[in-house]
């Protein structure tokens, strides 16, 4: 589930477990933490991600052991041709990018006026991101400000603008070369939603007792008794967000013309929002089963019926195998694209421990465990998660590197609006805090808007802001247009295979990205302290491609020397 949180005023509250994905409900009266249910699902998340990334096998070796070298893995490039495979994507939340009206709330307008700033349509300039797709977070008509409670799938969300505003929208996204990708919700809507109100109700999971199920990762209930009756409806998430049935048909047809129009009217494809919950087959039986896998294949091939380019990735929040058992034809029941949470978590993990060695085994892992051929989309962060920025300290070393490792791995690399400027959370736990207002300059409204903005803006947004980064070479934000730049104009990056290379003893992470005609070498330091280390890989020339002050490669008697900063990061094509 991408979200689950709820308003204020509602009487229950779905806090996420920090790095597992799953939710717990605690009092909406205090702090988000985690209850009895939510520590187990920590714990055990913890075993499945040491399991993951080898430490588990490590550990067993002896207290103080040193842990056994890797064996370095090798992933072949991405089956697809089409052009989301290698593409850089944007998240926006709409809420909070940029407000036209005054009124405190992002909208459709204020989003396109800062197109230019995301791809201005020319490659010959440098001033702008450079990204190649926006996934806009739910803008469909809803009673909460996130927008996962769905209440109209094909209406617009007033406070974002109109129909019309959405078409102009994405007539100036085209116009840049920009695709525009929906965050689709099969799993539920809002019980607010006229088909759950009407005569639609077996468009819906119900019981005339209380089954008892509890949610999967935890202890909290699943079926809710409906107001003045004696039915019970299932909610995996929360009781505002009642499962559709897709048992019924009639769903399925619905879910597939919803796609359907949403296609006829330019949308270039979908972010598929928690496919793991479509079919439950009983108590503890509730996600991934065989018949979500059949549901998900079949709606995949109508949308490439109509689109063969679309693209559509799937939030499959899980540990390596089960999400390697979501990749597929949509005649297998799989799907084209799906987002690597264990390598996001081993990334920023990595960095701020300043341990290649965590990044380096979950490569492995993904590379040993991933169908040969399949495309994964890598990032640092999203809306349900720590800030990056918050997670590092702010720190800008560490922010670079982070960056530097992101838009040098094989797949779709996604980013998280305010992740290219370091801006962090907001002054509390709640996910409001999680996505505050984008911010544009230093003044009171942060740019974002000239009224009171509907969450108060992050800390530090005074200093930590797109105008003070513009213009600044060493800037975080110079970084990414730096990184994107390189990433589009080498067919190795974008598309090609990686070879991982053994240097993480030295805590350098090293590999080769490869594809027909280019061999791109990239390397990142996660000490504190300059490193150095000899590399196996064919060529006797290195051309930098971007380099930290300090970086250096030079070939060494059938080999290459290379040199890093601290957390520094260098990428040479090698000849």
């Amino acid at each position: 589930m991408a979200l689950a949180d709820v308003d204020r005023d509602q009487t229950r509250h779905v806090a996420l477990v920090h790095g597992f994905g799953r939710l717990v409900d605690t009092p909406a009266n205090r702090p988000a933490g985690p209850s009895a249910s939510g520590r187990d699902a920590i714990a055990s998340h913890t075993v499945r991600l040491l399991l993951c990334i080898g430490l588990v096998a490590s550990a067993a070796c002896g207290g103080g052991a040193p842990a056994p070298p890797l064996v370095p893995a090798t992933r072949e490039p991405a089956l697809s041709t089409e052009w989301w495979n290698g593409a850089v994507v944007y998240e926006v939340f709409v809420r909070s990018f940029s407000d036209s009206d005054g009124d405190g709330k992002g909208d459709l307008a204020g989003l396109i006026k800062k197109l230019d700033y995301l791809n201005d349509g020319d490659p010959a300039t440098s001033t702008d991101l450079g990204i190649d797709a926006i996934w806009l977070m739910p803008i469909y008509a809803s009673p909460s400000y996130h927008g996962y409670d769905v209440t109209d799938y094909d209406s617009v969300n007033p406070d974002y603008g109109s129909s019309a505003t959405m078409d102009a929208l994405i007539a100036e996204c085209h116009r840049r070369g920009i695709k525009v990708i929906l965050d689709f919700v099969p799993n539920h809507t809002s019980i607010q939603h006229p088909w759950f109100a009407s005569s639609h109700r077996d468009w819906y999971v119900w019981s005339t007792t209380n089954p008892g199920w509890t949610q999967p990762w935890g202890t909290g209930a699943t079926w809710y008794q409906a107001g003045g009756t004696s039915a019970w409806y299932y909610a995996v998430f929360w009781s505002g967000m009642p499962d559709l049935n897709w048992r019924n048909p009639a769903v399925r047809a619905e879910m597939d013309a919803i796609a359907g129009r949403w296609l006829a009217r330019g949308v270039d494809g979908f972010r598929l929002d928690a496919v793991r919950y479509l079919i439950e087959d009983g108590a503890g039986l509730q996600e991934d089963r065989p018949e979500t896998h059949t549901c998900l294949g079949n709606w995949t091939a109508g949308v490439l019926a109509t689109n063969p380019h679309a693209m559509i990735v799937g939030e499959s929040w899980a540990d390596c195998q089960t999400i390697s058992t979501y990749f597929g034809a949509p005649a297998a029941g799989g799907l084209p694209l799906l987002f690597n949470f264990p390598l996001a978590d081993a990334v920023v993990s990595g960095v701020a421990a300043g341990s290649a060695r965590t990044i380096a085994a979950m490569l492995d892992t993904v590379a040993r465990t991933y169908p040969a051929g399949s495309a994964d989309a890598p990032f640092l962060t999203n809306h349900d998660q720590e800030r990056v920025a918050s997670r590092l300290g702010g720190d800008p070393s560490r922010l670079k590197l982070a960056a530097s490792i992101l838009l040098t791995l094989q797949g779709t690399p996604m980013i998280y609006y305010g992740e290219e400027i370091g801006m962090r959370n907001g002054s509390c736990s709640s996910d409001e805090c999680k996505r505050t207002p984008m911010a544009w300059d230093g003044t009171a409204g942060a740019g974002f808007t000239a009224g009171t903005a509907w969450w108060p803006l992050s800390p530090g947004t005074s200093g930590t802001n797109v105008a003070s980064q513009t213009g600044d070479p060493s800037s975080l934000l110079s970084r990414y247009r730096d990184l994107i730049r390189v990433r589009k104009a080498s067919p190795a990056l974008s598309r090609g295979g990686t070879a991982r290379l053994p240097a993480e003893d030295a805590n350098i992470l090293a590999w080769l990205r490869t594809d027909p005609g280019e061999t791109v070498l990239v390397a990142h330091n996660l000490g504190g302290s300059t490193a150095s280390r000899s590399l196996t890989a064919a060529g006797t020339s290195a051309e930098p491609l971007l380099r930290d002050a300090g970086a250096t490669l030079a070939a060494a008697g059938g080999a290459w020397s290379v040199t890093l900063p601290p957390y520094g990061s260098g990428i040479w094509r090698l000849r």
